[in-house]
C-alpha cells in the first residue's frame, strides 16, 4: 500500500516538474521586467534574467537527477566494484574503473574512501586512478546539467574526452610502476568497507534511499550552485564579449595552459561549474578552453590534492598531476582546433 502511494506520488512530483521546468523562461522575463521593472537589454536586467532563470532550472535538474541515480546506487555495492574490477587485465580494469566512475560520488573529496578501499583490496594503481579522475569529473551530474543547458553534443563530448582521459591516464600512471610511492598505512590496513544499502533492499526502501541522497548530495553543494550561477550571471551581464573572445579564444594559443592553471586552486564541483561554462561560451570563449578549465576546477582542485597527501607521496601526487594535467591540455586543444 506504501509503495503504491510513494509510485504515485512520485508520478505526480514528475508532472509537475515538467511543467515548471518548461515555464521557467517565461517566468524569470515576467519576474525580472514586469516584477523588478528593470530595462530590457540593461547588462543588469540580463545578469538578473540569467540568475532568476538559472537558479531553478539547475536546482531542479540537480534534485532529479540526484535522486534517479541514488536509487541506482541502491544497487551497486563497494563489494561489488570490487569484484567487477579485481582479477581483469590491466587495460580492461581502466575501462571499467572509469565507466564506474560515473555512477558515484560526484565530489572529489567523496571519491577518495573508495580509491582507499581499492588500493587496500589490491586492485592495481593505475586502474584506481582511472576510477579517481572519472568520479569527480565525468559524473552523471556534470553531464545531466550540460545536457540541460548546452545540449547532448556537447555532453557526449564531456563524456567521450573525460572517460578517455580517466582511462588513458590510469593506464600511464600504471605503467610507471609507482605502488611505492603510496603511504605505507595505507597497503598494511585491510580493505575498507563503505557503508552501501544492501542489493535486498525493496522499492520504498530504494526510494527512500533515493529521497535521502537529495537531502545529503544538494545539501551540501547548493552553496556551490548558487555562487556558480551567480558567476555567471555577472560574466553574462557585464562581460563584453570581445573581452571573453580575447582570453578564452582559440586565436590565444596560451588560453588553454593559463585556463587550467587558473583552475587548479579553484574548489567546486560539476554542479557548480556548469553554469560559468553557460555564461563562458555564451559570451564567445572557446569551448576547448573551457571545457580544459572545467576539467581542472573538478579534476585537480588544491584540496583533493591536500586530501590525497594523506594516502599518497608528493611524486605520485606530481605525477597524477602532469598526467592529467597533459589529457586536458590535449583536450582543450584538440576541440579549440576541431570546433
Amino acid at each position: 500500500m506504501r509503495r503504491n502511494r510513494l509510485f504515485a506520488a512520485i508520478g505526480v512530483l514528475l508532472v509537475a516538474w515538467f511543467v515548471l521546468y518548461h515555464y521557467l523562461a517565461a517566468f524569470s522575463r515576467f519576474l525580472t521586467y514586469d516584477v523588478l521593472r528593470l530595462d530590457a537589454g540593461s547588462h543588469l536586467g540580463s545578469a538578473v534574467e540569467f540568475f532568476l532563470y538559472d537558479t531553478p532550472k539547475v536546482m531542479m535538474l540537480l534534485t532529479l537527477v540526484v535522486f534517479g541515480v541514488g536509487m541506482l546506487r541502491s544497487f551497486i555495492t563497494p563489494e561489488l566494484t570490487r569484484k567487477i574490477l579485481a582479477g581483469r587485465r590491466e587495460s580492461a580494469g581502466n575501462v571499467l574503473a572509469a565507466l564506474l566512475g560515473v555512477v558515484t560520488p560526484f565530489c572529489s573529496c567523496s571519491a577518495v574512501p573508495l580509491f582507499i578501499g581499492f588500493v587496500t583490496a589490491g586492485i592495481p594503481l593505475g586502474v584506481t586512478f582511472s576510477f579517481l579522475i572519472s568520479a569527480p569529473m565525468v559524473n552523471e551530474i556534470a553531464l545531466a546539467l550540460l545536457f540541460g543547458l548546452l545540449g547532448w553534443k556537447v555532453a557526449a563530448l564531456y563524456f567521450i574526452t573525460g572517460v578517455a582521459i580517466a582511462v588513458v591516464a590510469g593506464w600511464v600512471i600504471g605503467r610507471l610502476k609507482l605502488e611505492n610511492h603510496v603511504e605505507e598505512w595505507v597497503r598494511e590496513m585491510q580493505a575498507q568497507q563503505v557503508a552501501m544499502p544492501d542489493t535486498s533492499m525493496s522499492w520504498e526502501e530504494r526510494i527512500d534511499f533515493g529521497i535521502e541522497a537529495v537531502r545529503d548530495i544538494v545539501g551540501r553543494v547548493w552553496k556551490f550552485v548558487v555562487l556558480g550561477i551567480l558567476a555567471g550571471a555577472a560574466i553574462h551581464g557585464f562581460v563584453p564579449e570581445n573581452f571573453m573572445a580575447g582570453i578564452m579564444g582559440k586565436s590565444a594559443w596560451w588560453s588553454v595552459p593559463l585556463s587550467v592553471v587558473i583552475g587548479i586552486p579553484m574548489y567546486t564541483n560539476a554542479a557548480g561549474m556548469i553554469p560559468v561554462v553557460e555564461a563562458l561560451l555564451g559570451k564567445g570563449a572557446a569551448l576547448g578552453t573551457v571545457l580544459a578549465f572545467m576539467m581542472s576546477v573538478i579534476a585537480l582542485s588544491f584540496p583533493e590534492m591536500v586530501i590525497l597527501r594523506k594516502v599518497l607521496k608528493p611524486r605520485l601526487i606530481g605525477t597524477f598531476i602532469g598526467v592529467v594535467g597533459m589529457g586536458i591540455l590535449l583536450v582543450g586543444y584538440l576541440f579549440n582546433i576541431v570546433i
